[in-house]
């Protein structure tokens, strides 16, 4: 393993523009796309999918495959993308219907993954391999491989596709792979049990939140290193019950909410400031979560209630919380 934990070179300070596309790819959606108001929940121990209208009200449920977890759009919104962890598989669906279109086999335990700009790259964690895998969405052909420490989850790929970031759990580790080169550039050593990622819109740093540590890790990404940490204390809350898991920014940079795990809480962090300003009582093991496109709304999902609680981002407060399948895990909103 020491051999992939090389350091092949440096990535310069031009990290530092990938802001305004940032905040383009996120307020954007395809030109004449037409959005189902639908949201969609992947229930990891049920093996199903749980349908949502625009009213959050389960209108269908889907019976998908072995141990579905992260779940990403297609470039052009269309299909959606499901990572199925027990059937080694890429699960491609119709938006529109619902129906399964496609799957791709002998994708090793894949749990989370991001698309690359080029809008055919799937850069997949495979969590039983050590591995990230690179595929083609469009011929099914597996283009890349790159080894990395044990447990890989969380990947982000920057906007203007150059670097890709894959978190290593059991390592503590996170990869920096340059994509024009196909070699992992650097290793970072960030807090315990890394899991996911949020890029700040302004391209200067990348968010990683670090469960069992309880922190959220900041990198400077001029420099490609930890600059400091957020660390979370829940009023009455145990340090070794803040598992901090998914994290997202806000499109104007201001604000990040953070699912912390064991805690039952979402905490509101001021991003320019770095000081946590509320924690919002939600299900249990909230872990995943997703903003609509006005961000008026937040929904999390509760890994151990078997539900996502519906928060309100002005009042922050929950206003519902709706019964999915067993372990939810990820949430798409096509709105």
């Amino acid at each position: 393993m020491a051999a992939a934990f090389r350091i092949h070179g440096r990535i310069g300070s031009w990290l530092v523009l990938a802001g305004a596309l940032a905040a383009a790819t996120a307020a954007a959606s395809p030109a004449g796309a037409e959005t189902t108001g639908l949201i969609i929940v992947s229930n990891e121990k049920s093996n199903t999918l749980s349908i949502l209208d625009a009213s959050d009200s389960v209108v269908r449920t889907v019976q998908t495959c072995g141990r579905p977890r992260g779940m990403k759009f297609s470039a052009n919104r269309r299909q959606f993308y499901v990572g199925c962890g027990d059937d080694n598989t890429i699960a491609i669906y119709e938006l529109a219907t619902l129906k399964l279109v496609k799957r791709y086999r002998d994708i090793a335990d894949p749990e989370t993954f991001d698309l690359h700009p080029n809008g055919h790259d799937l850069y997949i964690s495979n969590e039983d391999d050590s591995e990230t895998t690179v595929l083609n969405v469009e011929t099914g052909e597996i283009t890349a491989r790159y080894e990395t420490g044990a447990e890989p989850e969380g990947v982000l790929i920057t906007p203007d596709g150059k670097l890709v970031f894959v978190a290593s759990e059991a390592a503590n580790i996170v990869h920096v792979i340059d994509v024009a080169a196909k070699k992992i550039v650097k290793n970072i050593l960030v807090g315990t049990r890394p899991r996911r990622f949020a890029l700040r819109p302004d391209g200067k740093e990348l968010w990683v939140s670090a469960e069992l540590s309880g922190e959220v890790n900041i990198i400077d990404l001029s420099k490609l290193e930890v600059v400091t940490s957020i660390v979370f204390a829940p009023p009455a809350i145990r340090r070794d019950q803040v598992t901090p898991v998914d994290v997202l920014i806000t499109r104007d940079g201001r604000r990040a909410y953070v699912a912390l795990g064991r805690a039952n809480r979402v905490a509101v962090v001021d991003v320019p400031t770095r000081t946590v300003s509320d924690f919002i009582l939600v299900g249990k093991r909230p872990w995943g979560l997703q903003l609509t496109r006005d961000e008026k709304k937040l929904y999390v999902a509760n890994g151990l209630s078997d539900d996502i609680s519906i928060i309100e981002t002005a009042s922050r407060r929950v206003t519902k919380s709706v019964p999915v399948g067993i372990v939810p895990y990820a949430i798409l909103i096509d709105d």
